[in-house]
């Protein structure tokens, strides 16, 4: 049992769209990610996806609305739910999800990480 320092494990990487495993419970995990620019269009079949900001901010489209979220607020998104992260800047993010989450779900393309690092 360790404690995570989110400011520390944020600062290991760089690069964008690329979640690292910090944590792992009931068969959830915990992922860091950073955002810049626009994600692919994707649902999940499966699994739901929390995303909570750490800082910065980014917008979730959906295909009907689009919500802002901003450092210290979360968005469940429910499995099933086409979405869309879009960040105008750089923002770092904390996503808890099921293992099998795909970052890409039902899309496989240049973005798609199959196999995620551990930090």
């Amino acid at each position: 049992m360790e404690k995570v320092n989110l400011a520390e494990k944020l600062s290991c990487f760089d690069d964008h769209w690329h979640p690292r495993i910090v944590g792992e419970l009931n068969g959830q995990h915990v992922k860091l990610v950073k955002f810049q620019g626009p994600f692919v269009w994707h649902h999940h079949e499966a699994e739901d996806e929390l995303f909570l900001v750490v800082k910065g901010s980014f917008r979730m489209e959906l295909r009907d609305r689009a919500i802002e979220l901003r450092a210290g607020e979360f968005l469940i998104v429910p499995r099933g739910v086409e979405h869309r992260p879009v960040a105008e800047e750089e923002v770092e993010v904390l996503l808890f999800e099921p293992a099998s989450t795909l970052n890409t779900g039902n899309v496989v393309n240049d973005r798609t990480v199959a196999r995620l690092e551990r930090l």
